[in-house]
């Protein structure tokens, strides 16, 4: 009979394997650098709490073939400190030789003693468990954006990402990106052109580890349910987030106002030529569109050809008339014992995705040795 229990730390070796194969699509072993995080992650995670723990399920023979990899993360709400979760590394090896071992790992992540189980990455097969398991959906924290900077460039950068030698084609893009540019107001939402930002953007600073810990602190109070994060725990999770290798280099801006004081951060990964990923906007209430646009004309100036990256309610509102473009590649969901609970993510008020979930951590966009 198959059972599922806590992740223990002899289960790493075969967690990394499945990782390596399933979520990764590699082949050959599982390097040393994935079973070290995995361990470091799940079994020491940033915020402990023994009783939420990452969970495993094992067949008739004692072996491991699925995993639900589990981040406790306390949330606040109307001054009440909520139990959470964060679910998310969701796999199952052999899915055909026993295909109700995802539903079982998901009833038993949700059934643990947390207010609130949330994931921001199920695809399309877990998303339709979690429906009936009566998970809710929210559209409008599950939406990507793209915007697109540069054509030529992104064309190319789409290309190279399905073919890598296409990546020589890069360079040649330029000129027909600087024409574009220098043709002045941009049709629909194609390009930037030179004068888009010209003189209308804040000023934007390098925010070090510790002001970032700060900054995030104080922006996520604004939302009427946000995490509880500890100092040391926020600190953790911005020092691992800084090294996301297939993503490219890490750029981390507070924006200042006219008088000098932070009204936003904004954290992305990207080289020139290439497509950057947006894991957080912050900004104080109002000032979304500010941030946005001090970011794309940080992005523009480093040689990037797009942004994409996850929405909240409040940043994609503030997008619209920005010539973003919006797909759904993933969803965004909650389980909540207490449906009362559920009004601040379906009204836009849950500070939810990017840090408030596993985006931060090195399992998306890095490698490992």
């Amino acid at each position: 009979m198959s059972e599922i229990r806590p992740l223990e730390r002899d289960d790493i070796s075969a967690i990394a394997e499945m990782f390596q194969r399933i979520l990764r699509k590699g082949h050959g072993p599982a390097p040393r650098g994935t079973r070290e995080y995995l361990e470091a992650l799940f079994l020491d995670p940033p915020r402990r709490d023994n009783d939420i723990q990452s969970l495993v399920h094992l067949r008739e023979d004692g072996t491991v073939n699925g995993f639900m990899g589990v981040l406790p993360m306390p949330f606040v709400y109307q001054g009440k400190t909520l139990k959470s979760a964060i679910g998310g590394s969701f796999m199952v090896d052999g899915h055909e030789q026993d295909p109700y071992a995802g539903a079982r790992l998901l009833r038993a992540f949700q059934s643990g003693p947390q207010d609130l189980s949330l994931t921001e990455t199920a695809n399309d097969v877990s998303t339709t468990m979690w429906r009936k398991l009566r998970g809710t959906i929210l559209p409008d924290y599950s939406l990507e954006w793209l915007r697109i900077l540069r054509p030529a460039g992104f064309i190319a950068a789409m290309a190279a990402s399905a073919f890598a030698p296409a990546a020589i084609a890069k360079p040649l893009m330029r000129p027909f990106d600087a024409l574009l540019r220098r043709r002045g107001a941009p049709p629909q939402w194609t390009h930037v052109s030179d004068a888009e930002f010209a003189g209308k953007t804040l000023t934007t600073e390098d925010a070090d580890a510790a002001e970032t810990v700060s900054l995030f602190q104080q922006f996520v109070s604004a939302f009427a349910l946000h995490p509880q994060w500890t100092e040391s725990e926020l600190q953790r999770m911005v020092d691992e987030s800084q090294r996301k290798a297939d993503y490219g280099a890490m750029v981390r801006r507070k924006v200042l106002s006219r008088g000098g004081k932070p009204v936003g951060l904004f954290l992305y990964y990207g080289n020139q030529g290439g497509i950057g990923r947006v894991i957080q906007i912050l900004s104080l209430p109002g000032q979304e569109g500010t941030i946005i646009d001090a970011m794309l004309a940080d992005a523009t100036e480093r040689g990037l050809v797009a942004l994409r990256g996850r929405g909240q309610p409040p940043l994609i509102n503030a997008m619209l008339g920005r010539r973003f473009a919006f797909v759904h590649a993933s969803s965004s969901i909650v389980h909540a014992k207490d449906k009362t609970l559920l009004e601040p993510f379906i009204t836009g008020q849950a500070f939810f995705n990017g840090f408030a979930g596993e985006s931060w951590t090195r399992l998306l966009g890095d490698r490992f040795d």
